[in-house]
């Protein structure tokens, strides 16, 4: 009798073995699920402080001096030390931001002085006019500095490739969703119509330099075109392009530019010095 219940018994504890395997296979489920979340959580939460943090430090620039620190190649100061000093004497001089070209000079630019970055990447096509940060591969190298604000040609000229605008924006905002972008317009069209797009900010950093808007001057009828694109748009203007004096500075946060940005008037020697040695000359 007793042997012969040995089987059963047996039978009895591979059944329990495979119900104490079933439950732990749930449980391990349910770990993985529970740790998944909390991954999920925290990323999502890093996250939202991540943008209320960036938010926070834009915010900082309302009715403030950006400085635009940038030298090409072809020119004396053309260095990322170089640039990373001038931004560090800009701040010292007042300037709550600073808009920078490449990521190098970002990088060096956010080491020297921690103020809230406006960043592009300059680069000629051949088959374009754009050249303010014109195509993806820009974007993808400027993400690698994370600057808080990227700006971007928004002008009504075809990217390389015939791209639109929109085209373009609608990828980059698909890539990076978390990203402020600024506007860069040579146009009260085009800052209305890059408002619709759902650019975080609208520049005026193209009046003047473009075909459609040759011979346009930004401080023309007491800043009549800015003023147009502040009580057209709904989201923040920065006045930028040939504010070149301390007036315009004041008079353009006056008529209620978010912020404004200053550049050869402050950091490229060559073009300050050639305003009074042409006094000389002449």
């Amino acid at each position: 009798m007793f042997y012969a219940k040995l089987p059963m018994e047996g039978e009895k504890r591979k059944g329990k073995n495979r119900d104490l395997w079933k439950k732990m296979k749930e449980l391990s489920k349910v770990d993985k699920y529970i740790e998944n979340k909390f991954i999920t959580d925290i990323l999502r939460l890093q996250k939202r402080r991540a943008k209320q943090m960036t938010e926070s430090r834009v915010e900082s620039l309302k009715g403030k001096l950006i400085v635009s620190c940038q030298a090409l190649p072809h020119e004396p100061l053309h260095s990322s030390f170089i640039m990373g000093r001038m931004a560090l004497a800009a701040k010292e001089g007042g300037a709550y931001g600073i808009r920078a070209n490449t990521k190098e000079d970002i990088k060096e630019i956010q080491r020297q002085t921690g103020l809230p970055i406006i960043g592009i990447v300059k680069r000629d096509y051949a088959d374009s006019q754009v050249y303010i940060t014109p195509t993806m591969k820009e974007v993808d190298e400027l993400m690698e500095a994370a600057p808080e604000i990227i700006a971007l040609d928004a002008t009504g000229i075809l990217r390389p490739g015939g791209m639109t605008l929109d085209n373009f924006f609608h990828q980059v905002k698909e890539k990076y969703p978390n990203q402020l972008w600024m506007a860069d317009c040579s146009t009260v069209e085009e800052a209305l119509h890059a408002d619709e797009l759902g650019f975080d900010f609208i520049g005026t950093t193209m009046v003047g330099y473009t075909p459609q808007s040759k011979g346009d001057k930004i401080e023309e009828e007491d800043f009549r075109i800015l003023k147009e694109i502040i009580s057209g748009v709904r989201h923040r203007v920065i006045a930028e392009g040939n504010i070149n004096t301390p007036e315009k500075v004041k008079r353009v946060i006056e008529l209620g530019a978010f912020s404004v940005v200053v550049g050869s008037a402050i950091t490229r020697p060559q073009l300050i010095t050639k305003t009074f040695s042409e006094v000389l000359n002449n």
